[in-house]
């Protein structure tokens, strides 16, 4: 299926790794102009070279903090500079530290709020003067199965993330009659540097290993195994795209089927 992406303009947020990497890619392999960001600078230039030596399609990189509103400002303005527009925004961030809640102060807090959520409202309001002027404008926000089911030893993550499907939603039912269209997709357990941070983080609370912790995440799942960056991409790139041009206001999970709500 030919997405209808040769030519769009995308940018993509902590994008020099992991799922935001594996994104940024798969839109260049659909022919789009991407610019990728992350704090920093040599991972982001590693993976710029790695992406377009694969698709042959241009590939921009621009360091910034998500958490820093005046970065953000100027992200999406030399985004708009380098690309000649914007027409698609995902907005990814890193996930905050695992742990309960007693392991928490208000500090810690606000950083996570700022870091997941207040970045996603920072980047769609530098945004969404370009993607008004976009035919085909989209936005995905990154978030995780922690927006619809707890993650036993997430709880600032837990807390966090139903607030971006909350944003999600209602940005949706604002802007679809300005023709963006607005999603959310939720990561399970995917293989990427993060999810092998967690894991770490579970062993160390359950005295076990890693790999003993990977393996039941794995089990836990109706397809008993973990997901890959390139099926999250595939789906992450297939809601952006004209494609979909119908879907808007969805939180999508790509979980293996982990989430057991029915709705």
């Amino acid at each position: 299926m030919d997405l209808g992406l040769r030519g769009t303009r995308v940018l993509v947020t902590a994008a020099s790794k992991g799922l935001g990497a594996a994104t940024a890619r798969q839109f260049s392999l659909e022919g789009a102009s991407v610019v990728i960001s992350s704090r920093d600078l040599e991972k982001l230039q590693n993976t710029a070279a790695n992406i377009v030596a694969e698709s042959s399609n241009p590939v921009f990189t621009h360091v910034a903090d998500v958490t820093d509103p005046e970065a953000i400002k100027r992200l999406v303005r030399n985004t708009v500079e380098m690309l000649g527009g914007l027409d698609v925004l995902v907005t990814n961030a890193g996930g905050p530290p695992a742990g309960g809640f007693d392991d928490f102060d208000m500090i810690a807090w606000e950083q996570a709020i700022r870091l997941n959520f207040l970045s996603n409202v920072s980047l769609i309001q530098a945004a969404l003067p370009h993607l008004r002027k976009s035919q085909r404008a989209a936005i995905l926000t990154i978030t995780s199965v922690a927006a619809k089911q707890p993650i036993a030893n997430l709880t600032l993550s837990n807390a966090i993330r139903p607030a971006v499907i909350g944003l999600t939603k209602t940005l949706s039912q604002e802007l679809g009659p300005q023709g963006i269209r607005v999603n959310s997709i939720l990561p399970g357990t995917t293989v990427t540097e993060r999810i092998t941070e967690l894991m770490g983080a579970r062993a160390q609370k359950n005295g076990t290993t890693i790999e003993e912790e990977t393996a039941k995440a794995a089990q836990a799942t109706p397809l008993q195994r973990l997901g890959t960056p390139e099926e999250f991409a595939n789906t992450a790139v297939f809601l952006c795209s004209p494609a979909a041009g119908f879907i808007t206001g969805v939180a999508l999970a790509v979980d293996g089927g982990t989430i057991q709500a029915t709705m």
